[in-house]
């Protein structure tokens, strides 16, 4: 383990510490997944598969297809954050073989604690290694890629109008109280929202790495916004005029203006839109080391990452399989650029940031 990864170790494990583990034969329910999962305990020869990505019917499709490779699997669906938080709790008595859908940050927090076994899929090179784990020795790998958009009615404005960066939301008189904020930092897309921010404003002498001046942003953000509505869909209420603009992933855009009939289009920053890029793992201490490397091997592949993204209109990584996907969504994200975010800066932060954001600033 490298000398940055060993100083966020401690916290890490500060952090896993804080949550009461769920059971290892409990169900649990995917808070950002919106599904729940199998049971958490495989029996034997049973792959255990963790993940944040199980929502509608990828669980059931990822099972039926391994099966016909031979691989009985067992998919346990968390949000991101309990994702990680139960894997580090179970770290000397290890449950999942594998993990996978979480992004850079919740891996680097993963890496810091010593969850992950190196191993470097069959796959590696069809991929730009560099979207996944920046070590010489790699644990971790890219397989989708989405941004985190701040997304516009195009009924209320047009590319001339609307914003041209988060910022202007809070800065810019005639969008304040038009844009949705966030009530909560649970998810990992509002946390991206808030790294991509904060990540401008680095600064080593001040408060969490983060001059005044990125906080006084943050605080523009919550302080000018309408906050969500729970159980309300941001692309609800564009329909009704509640608000104009809000987050979205961009694998959930076309189905949201399918449902409510609303066109929107992305706001495109000068610096690039954060990226969610879902990673695969092995994780240290499986017992089913063959068969979990298999599974990585299969399902990071062209074909079936091909078959991923045509099912749940994702964008993969892997460059075969961009031949095979939707190429509405090929050319949708070709035209996001992504922000360059130091995913070690925000890893070493991002749970002190949550806390203090929470506390000062969310309404």
């Amino acid at each position: 383990m490298n000398a940055r990864r060993t100083t966020t170790l401690l916290a890490a494990l500060t952090v896993a510490a804080s949550f009461t583990a769920c059971s290892s034969n409990e169900a649990t329910p995917a808070s950002e997944g919106g599904s729940s999962s199998t049971a958490a305990a495989g029996g034997e020869g049973t792959l255990v598969v963790y993940t944040n990505s199980n929502a509608e019917g990828r669980a059931e499709w990822l099972t039926e297809e391994a099966k016909k490779q031979g691989l009985t699997i067992q998919v346990v669906g968390q949000g991101g954050g309990d994702t990680t938080n139960k894997l580090l709790a179970e770290k000397n008595n290890p449950v999942a073989d594998v993990v996978f859908g979480l992004n850079n940050v919740f891996y680097e927090q993963l890496e810091a604690a010593d969850i992950l076994e190196d191993y470097t899929p069959s796959w590696s090179a069809e991929v730009d290694a560099t979207k996944g784990d920046d070590d010489d020795n790699k644990s971790y790998w890219p397989i989708v890629e989405q941004g985190i958009l701040l997304v516009y009615n195009t009924d209320k404005y047009t590319e001339a109008t609307a914003p041209k960066d988060w910022t202007d939301l809070w800065s810019k008189p005639q969008f304040k109280g038009r844009y949705q904020s966030e009530t909560s930092l649970g998810g990992a897309t509002t946390r991206l929202v808030m790294a991509g921010i904060l990540d401008r404003y680095k600064d080593e002498s001040g408060e969490m790495g983060v001059s005044d001046e990125g906080w006084k942003q943050v605080q523009g953000y919550f302080d000018n916004g309408t906050p969500a509505e729970k159980d309300v869909d941001l692309y609800s209420r564009m329909a009704k005029g509640t608000v104009d603009m809000g987050q979205m992933n961009s694998s959930n855009v076309p189905k949201w203006e399918k449902t409510y009939n609303v066109t929107s289009k992305p706001v495109i920053p000068s610096v690039g839109v954060p990226y969610a890029i879902e990673q695969v793992a092995l994780v240290k201490g499986t017992k089913k080391a063959d068969d979990a490397k298999k599974f990585i091997d299969w399902f990071g592949s062209a074909e079936v990452q091909g078959a991923w993204s045509k099912k749940f209109q994702s964008m993969p990584v892997n460059k075969g399989a961009i031949a095979q996907a939707d190429p509405s969504v090929v050319k949708f994200h070709e035209g996001l650029p992504q922000q360059k975010i130091d995913y070690t800066f925000v890893q070493e932060h991002i749970d002190e940031w949550v806390e203090k954001i929470e506390l000062e600033y969310m309404k």
